[in-house]
């Protein structure tokens, strides 16, 4: 065997993903609905109610007539093979497997929560790595425990909001209105970024500002071919723009024009491969608008080069992204519960 076919396998194998044959086992026994009617919270399905569940989750899988819990674990032992982005995001028929699994219509013995079934999945997928959960959307989705990146979702940020994910969007950018950069930064950008698949994510300067060198945070992303990216990211509360006198709350882009130099002139330390690289693209990342005017200014003020790594993300952007990639508000974005009035101690009469 050749070094290219020797490297091909090996790259097959290590991007497969794999899971336990019991936990397989356990999940094929909730699809085909097996176990005491009255106490199970799966609905019981024979041999052609499999091959329609599986038609359901949009797959050509049908079954042949075997043993049913067998052949299902099978199944999705093959569908788990198929390619997938990373270790912590499994298939997306997978995903569509267990969101058919978890459909509210088909709640047996409890309530269309089906609060039951999921802690009965989610004994078989924590031995995984993974945790089952209902949306706003009523749709079920899976989320890695440790990452906490969710996966099997539409992200698409330009698609049509939900009335949900509207009042989400409401209340987050209420919520950026009030906070610090520190703020912005760790409770709302980094879960972002992690969500969105970055890793190795470092808030370079927020313990010594000394030791910034133009940037707020620092991480990578691996590609599909296992190259690296590397990103900075400066992080500015307000609205960035090109005015001569700005306004308070604003940022003249002027400001940024160094630490954009800084950032992208500077080596970082990376301690996975033991050794400094220096920072492919730049995040300007604003919790107000980027002006077009402090776009243009900052791309004049930089060479081609350097102007093809500069990436910007304005308010619209975080919003748009936050509440597609279905993260849950900041604890500290919640609206604080009423509280009920005062009893008087004596009764009144």
């Amino acid at each position: 065997m050749g070094s290219k076919q020797r490297l091909d396998r090996l790259t097959h194998e290590e991007i497969k993903m794999k899971w336990r044959e019991r936990t397989l086992d356990e999940i094929a026994q909730l699809i085909c609905g097996n176990g005491d009617p009255a106490k199970i919270f799966f609905p019981y399905r024979s041999s052609s109610y499999i091959t329609r569940f599986f038609q359901e989750a949009d797959t050509d899988y049908a079954h042949d007539g075997s043993n049913r819990d067998r052949w299902v674990s099978r199944t999705l032992a093959e569908i788990l093979s198929e390619p997938h982005a990373d270790a912590q995001t499994p298939p997306d028929t997978f995903c569509r497997i267990i969101r058919t699994l978890m459909d509210p219509a088909d709640a047996r013995n409890e309530r269309p929560e089906r609060e039951n079934a999921l802690k009965v999945l989610n004994t078989a997928l924590a031995r995984e790595g993974f945790e089952a959960f209902y949306a706003s959307d009523k749709q079920c989705y899976l989320r890695h425990i440790g990452t906490n990146k969710i996966v099997g979702q539409n992200s698409n940020p330009h698609r049509p909001l939900s009335k949900g994910e509207q009042e989400k969007w409401e209340l987050l950018a209420s919520y950026l209105d009030r906070i610090s950069e520190d703020q912005l930064t760790e409770e709302v950008l980094l879960p972002l970024f992690r969500q969105l698949g970055f890793h190795r994510i470092t808030a370079a300067g927020h313990k010594d500002k000394a030791l910034e060198y133009g940037k707020d945070v620092w991480m990578k992303f691996t590609l599909p071919t296992l190259h690296v990216l590397y990103f900075g990211i400066q992080v500015k509360r307000g609205k960035l723009d090109a005015a001569g006198t700005s306004k308070p709350g604003a940022t003249n882009i002027a400001e940024i024009h160094n630490q954009v130099l800084m950032m992208l002139g500077h080596e970082i330390f990376d301690p996975e491969l033991n050794r400094r690289v220096l920072v492919d693209h730049a995040f300007i990342v604003a919790g107000g608008e980027i002006t077009k005017a402090a776009k243009q200014w900052l791309g004049e003020k930089l060479d081609q080069s350097k102007r093809s790594q500069i990436l910007f993300m304005d308010r619209d952007d975080i919003l748009n992204l936050y509440v597609v990639t279905n993260l849950p508000p900041p604890a500290n974005a919640l609206p604080t519960p009423a509280r009920f009035p005062t009893l008087d101690d004596e009764v009144p009469f």
